[in-house]
């Protein structure tokens, strides 16, 4: 039997966070667009709750609020009122990201954003000035990553605005060195798989390219207006059912039984801060219900593995405090699932991320450890440049 982790003070390999995010600095759209759409491009407003996000216009608007938390006390955490003086600069800059790395003993992370994290559309329902906004942002988190010597991994985003788009900026997050890229929506633009979609994950798989949906962004119908105000216990309510899976389950039903893994049986799905513990229940209710209703239902044509094989070779997910899913953790791939931090949402420790790591891994073999923290990240993005040893352990 492995020997089992009880401290980090055991760990001699880097430590990859699987799931962070950038805070999108205030400029970065007003920089990057043409003058003529300048004005419907994404702004900072400062305002008496803080600092406010404009999309197209003031058709839109997000508060800068519990993106931007790390190292708050839960007793400071608030929707709104954080201005991009207070926030840490590790949110936009790669130096002071680095340090705050360093800080919390991370040593690399995959990033995903803030200001786009309800997916592309947020930006505008116009084709033209979402597909220049998703450029910028992509080209932005390029830059931001160049200068941190392979720690900073970043996932493009991709529109919304139908399948020549997503394939154009598909190329273009492959070509220009993103590892991965994140979804809000079916290539073709809808909530629904269709025919079209084929062209998108065919270069997906050829690639070995990962796409990925995050919790927030590829959400549809009542789970998109649920949660009441900020301040209400049903808003506590939406956040624990996000983070329990929620939102994620019928994404990942609409995907697992579409078809596409028959015709595409290398394709990398990601499932991220949606935790794992709800994952075998999934699972066990799949394969029952696949056995007993293939038949008449003819899904026995169209498919002929097991929903849980499936699950097994194409997807992977990711998750921050979740014991539950470490006790069930053998019900599913341990070679797929990966451990993260959340920074500097509200679902991080920083500073002290060490303390989350021994309580959610405790008496969890040490083998199996180091691939939920480092093995699996490193081999799904193919991160050859980062070691697998720490120096001098």
């Amino acid at each position: 039997m492995s020997e089992l982790f009880r401290d980090v003070a055991s760990i001699d390999y880097p430590i990859i966070d699987c799931d962070s995010h950038v805070n999108e600095p205030p400029n970065l759209w007003q920089e990057r667009v043409p003058a003529r759409l300048r004005e419907r491009a994404p702004r900072v407003e400062r305002s008496e709750k803080g600092d406010m996000w404009i999309f197209d216009g003031g058709k839109g608007k997000w508060p800068v609020g519990l993106t931007a938390v790390a190292g708050l006390s839960y007793f400071d955490y608030k929707p709104m009122g954080i201005t991009y003086e207070t926030m840490r600069p590790g949110s936009f800059d790669t130096k002071a990201r680095l340090a705050d790395m360093d800080a919390d003993g991370i040593y690399a992370q995959v990033l995903y954003p803030s200001v786009t994290l309800k997916g592309a559309k947020i930006y505008s329902d116009d084709r033209e000035l979402q597909t220049i906004c998703v450029r910028a942002y992509n080209e932005w988190l390029l830059e931001f990553c160049s200068g941190s010597g392979g720690r900073l991994i970043g996932q493009a985003i991709l529109p919304t605005t139908g399948i020549e788009d997503a394939i154009a900026e598909l190329e273009f997050a492959i070509q220009r060195g993103h590892r991965g890229a994140v979804i809000s929506s079916m290539p073709s633009g809808g909530f629904e798989p269709k025919p079209e979609d084929d062209r998108f994950w065919a270069l997906a798989e050829e690639a070995g390219f990962p796409i990925a949906i995050h919790i927030g962004s590829f959400v549809r119908g009542d789970l998109a207006r649920r949660g009441g105000s900020w301040s209400s216990l049903a808003f506590v309510g939406m956040a624990a059912l996000t983070k329990a899976g929620g939102q994620t389950l019928p994404v990942v039903c609409d995907i697992l039984f579409s078809g596409i893994f028959q015709r595409f049986p290398r394709l990398k799905i990601v499932l991220v801060e949606s935790n794992i513990g709800w994952i075998p229940t999934l699972l066990e209710q799949s394969d029952d219900m696949f056995m007993r209703y293939r038949w008449y239902t003819g899904a026995v044509n169209e498919q002929k593995e097991m929903p849980s094989a499936i699950f097994f070779r194409n997807f992977w997910a990711t998750f921050m405090v979740d014991t539950v899913g470490m006790d069930l953790r053998h019900r599913m791939n341990v070679d797929h699932i990966m451990w993260s931090t959340d920074y500097p949402h509200s679902g991080s420790d920083w500073p002290n991320s060490r303390l989350t790591i021994e309580r959610v891994f405790r008496d969890v073999p040490k083998a199996e450890v180091k691939k939920m923290l480092h093995t699996n990240c490193k081999q799904l993005y193919r991160l050859d440049q980062i070691p697998d040893r720490l120096a001098g352990r």
